[in-house]
């Protein structure tokens, strides 16, 4: 089970709800995009990564995917390997999920894929207010993004195809001892708009390092995912999805490095954190961090005019923030978790005011790091837009 430390290496005792992977293939300007919202609480691992896009690519032609995932805290280990002290003897049967997980993305998309047709499209984004909060600050009104955003896609005759929504709060609902796998409030908003809107539902998490879900009366995660379900069907009905006067994809990725803030190589350092975390888990994060941290930044423009950003990992809201009030987009479909992950990105003032999700354990990439990746990413999308040569 991954997602709490003090579950160590248990086991799952079941499922509560099924875990999907919803994939959308968008082909513009003769390039294809993948997207593919997850029902884990990570993107999978490297090497599973590289073989999926391997094989979409191989079968086909998608050349560019954002694989990302909803980060329930109710999903299963992916940090594994086949190799003797890393998961090999000890967690053969999530060994062998692993491939099963790549065989059901890639089904996935290739599903999608087969379905293309003309499409119109909208997209547009409000603010929520009740529905998320800062669960790292203590500061005077901290940051918290509040952006709902959506793309919704219809097909020539009108009927609703796909309805892509992008929000930021923690799935951590349900209780951290109930070892079963779920989809959290992410699996009651999908339901809900598949129900009421007749279209694909696919979800993906935001920039969610330092947010978690405000409850504000609902009952439980299924309350929650309904409610948030109803706001995105309320802006998706507002829409009016037009033919793009220009059919264009534009795509950049890279492996960004950063240096590492501990040293996994030491002994002593992997001891500790094998009491806190497990052993397994531990080694394989030794493993990728042995060249310093190296997330993925991936970076999307559709039609000239609806950017995404994608980064593999926790990202601290404040970063979204900044990013969406400096490319003044509206909207900007902000992922986070997507392509891999490599913990937390907090800013620079939340490192120097302390708390979870800032020190090196679960943020071990140098302090600056999530500010560099922006960066990055609006250097890249104005340039894609012509702002900048």
């Amino acid at each position: 089970m991954w997602g709490y430390a003090a579950r160590r290496d248990a086991l799952s005792e079941g499922t509560l709800d099924s875990l999907y992977a919803d994939a959308l293939v968008i082909r513009a300007g003769g390039a294809k995009l993948a997207i593919v919202g997850l029902d884990l609480g990570r993107s999978p691992g490297e090497e599973s990564l590289v073989r999926i896009r391997q094989r979409i690519r191989e079968k086909a032609g998608i050349g560019w995917s954002l694989l990302a995932a909803s980060h329930t805290h109710h999903g299963p280990v992916l940090e594994l390997a086949d190799q003797p002290g890393k998961g090999q003897g000890r967690f053969d049967a999530a060994l062998r999920y692993y491939r099963r997980l790549e065989d059901a993305i890639v089904e996935a998309v290739l599903e999608a894929d087969a379905r293309i047709g003309p499409a119109r499209l909208a997209a547009g984004a409000i603010r929520l207010d009740g529905f998320n909060r800062n669960r790292h600050s203590k500061r005077e009104a901290p940051p918290v993004d509040r952006d709902l955003a959506v793309l919704r896609l219809d097909d020539a005759d009108g009927k609703p195809i796909a309805l892509l929504v992008n929000f930021a709060a923690h799935p951590t609902m349900l209780p951290a001892s109930l070892l079963k796998f779920s989809a959290d409030w992410v699996g009651a908003l999908k339901e809900t708009i598949r129900r009421e809107f007749g279209a694909g539902a696919i979800f993906v998490q935001g920039a969610a390092g330092d947010l978690s879900v405000s409850a504000a009366g609902r009952k439980d995660y299924r309350e929650y995912g309904q409610a948030l379900a109803e706001r995105a069907l309320e802006l998706a009905r507002q829409l009016v999805p037009q033919w793009p006067e220009t059919a264009a994809l534009e795509f950049r990725e890279e492996r960004m490095r950063f240096d590492a803030r501990m040293d996994l190589s030491n002994p002593l350092v992997r001891t500790l954190l094998g009491q806190a975390f497990f052993p397994e888990l531990v080694a394989n994060y030794g493993d990728e961090y042995a060249e310093g941290v190296r997330p993925r930044l991936s970076v999307a423009l559709l039609n000239r005019r609806i950017p995404f950003v994608a980064v593999s990992g926790e990202v601290f809201c404040a970063h979204a923030l900044h990013l969406k009030h400096r490319l003044r987009a509206d909207p900007l479909f902000f992922f986070g978790f997507t392509n891999g992950y490599h913990q937390y990105f907090p800013t620079i003032e939340a490192v120097a005011e302390g708390g979870y999700g800032t020190e090196p354990p679960v943020a071990p990439a140098e302090i600056g790091a999530g500010e560099r990746l922006m960066d990055a990413a609006l250097l890249w999308l104005y340039r894609m837009l012509g702002r900048i040569r």
